[in-house]
């Protein structure tokens, strides 16, 4: 059976906090759904400002059903996770797929962003760019590239997104088609 999983973008979004885990799940086999929460074109941070299409809105993606989705990414930058954490959909999804027991995987200020609001951190070992832990209260930093914790997968920033990447695909797939993308990347 396939493994699906959705990427969560808005306005602001770091660029390689969202491409490197759709690209690296896609190699894998996974099957990356693109949710915008506004209109479908997202614009990246201000480093980039790359402009991606997304295949939804978040509004049609959760009209449609997601009860077969097994992850969502929620990459970091700014104003983008903000962006998501003011999004009422966005928590919405986020709590159904952690009631559900599935994978919620962020990394940068989204762990504290947008998932500690939701009191998805409570009681979990987690990371986050540096210095936003002192932001949040609830969860327990660990000052790793990246944690696993039950569904929670959570990373540091830009520079570990391939390994945020493997550690998905990882938890979906199994240890072997991890390290087999982490070889074919050469990460």
């Amino acid at each position: 059976m396939v493994k699906k999983a959705v990427c969560l973008l808005a306005d602001g979004f770091e660029d390689v906090e969202a491409v490197t885990p759709i690209d690296y799940l896609r190699r894998a086999g996974v099957e990356v759904t693109t949710v915008s929460i506004s209109g479908n074109l997202t614009v990246s941070s201000r480093w980039g400002g790359i402009k991606l299409i997304a295949a939804n809105t978040l509004t049609e993606f959760m009209l449609r059903g997601y009860s077969d989705c097994d992850a969502v990414i929620v990459p970091g930058g700014m104003p983008g996770a903000a962006n998501l954490a003011a999004s009422k959909e966005t928590a919405v999804l986020l709590k159904d797929m952690a009631a559900a027991g599935k994978l919620i995987c962020a990394i940068c200020a989204s762990p504290v962003v947008v998932l500690s609001p939701l009191g998805l951190l409570s009681g979990k070992k987690f990371t986050c760019y540096p210095g936003m832990e002192e932001k949040t209260t609830g969860g327990f930093w660990a000052d790793d590239r990246v944690v696993i914790d039950g569904n929670i997968i959570t990373s540091r920033a830009a520079g570990t997104a391939g390994e945020f990447a493997i550690a998905i695909i990882e938890k979906l797939l199994g240890e072997a088609a991890g390290k087999k993308i982490a070889e074919s990347v050469l990460l």
